[in-house]
């Protein structure tokens, strides 16, 4: 008998990972906690394999989570856009500012399903210091900005909260005092939940590594220097903490989506941010 994966039950598992809870999925679902439970159990059964680890602090991917994220959130995204889209031709350019953190995930993939649905669009995306994605805002090469709310060239049409997680590096011992923490050297919301968090939680911590990408923050992490602070998204399967009391939790980050007034009424625009909604 053929297995198949329904989109009610991916939405189920993938809205769990975004959220890092059981609860706050449910809530954004409009279910009640037992019954998303079964959802995501239901599809556990489907693919043979555990699909989260649950704690009292939250769910994070198993490695068999992480393997069928990418594939649970395109098949979400594909079956939207396909209901949206389907006998629309879109054309144009639509230049799109995000976040490293958030083009290190799927939306590219996202973005990248929009573009080949409709050839005759042009999709631009940047990953742009503030000051930069400001000037290309202003400029009108960017339309769409989706970044942490203190960071968006203009008042956000809306927001969304999202966890972040403890990523830990090889043989890293979380307990050692003082924690070696890998930090983004930059001023924002994820240096200073770290930072903030462990000192609320009175634990003694030490810089083991600076940098202003995420990819030098995973590099670190992939050497086994420390822990740091990321979006599950970019959570790699070897780097789950799977000690929920070993660490304190970590507080959501707010991000936001600031739109051109210039594109107003624009389909393609209308696409675009309607993807990323849904994918972030």
């Amino acid at each position: 008998m053929a297995r198949d994966l329904e989109p009610v039950l991916l939405r189920a598992f993938v809205t769990a990972v975004r959220e890092g809870s059981m609860s706050r999925a449910a809530t954004v679902l409009g279910h009640t906690q037992p019954a998303l439970s079964q959802q995501v159990r239901k599809l556990e059964g489907v693919v043979g394999r555990p699909l989260l680890h649950r704690s009292p602090s939250g769910v994070s991917p198993t490695r068999a989570g992480e393997e069928l994220l990418p594939y649970a959130e395109r098949i979400l995204s594909l079956s939207a856009q396909a209901l949206t889209e389907t006998g629309r031709v879109l054309t144009g350019h639509c230049g799109v500012g995000l976040l490293e953190d958030l083009a290190a995930s799927r939306l590219p993939q996202a973005l990248a399903d929009l573009a080949r649905l409709h050839p005759g669009a042009t999709l631009e995306v940047l990953c742009l210091s503030t000051a930069a994605m400001r000037e290309a805002y202003d400029a009108g090469r960017v339309h769409l900005v989706l970044d942490e709310v203190p960071h968006i060239p203009a008042p956000p049409r809306w927001t969304v909260r999202r966890p972040l997680v403890w990523a830990v590096g090889q043989d890293v011992d979380v307990t050692a005092d003082p924690l070696p923490v890998v930090l983004f050297s930059n001023t924002c919301a994820w240096r200073t939940a770290v930072v903030e968090t462990l000192d609320r939680a009175d634990r003694r911590w030490r810089v083991a590594f600076e940098s202003n990408s995420l990819v030098g923050v995973l590099a670190a992490l992939r050497a086994g220097l420390g822990v740091a602070a990321l979006m599950p998204a970019n959570l790699e399967p070897a780097m789950a903490c799977h000690d929920a009391d070993a660490l304190p939790r970590l507080p959501d980050v707010e991000l936001g989506l600031a739109r051109h007034p210039r594109t107003d009424g624009d389909p393609l625009v209308d696409a675009v941010e309607t993807a990323l909604r849904r994918m972030i």
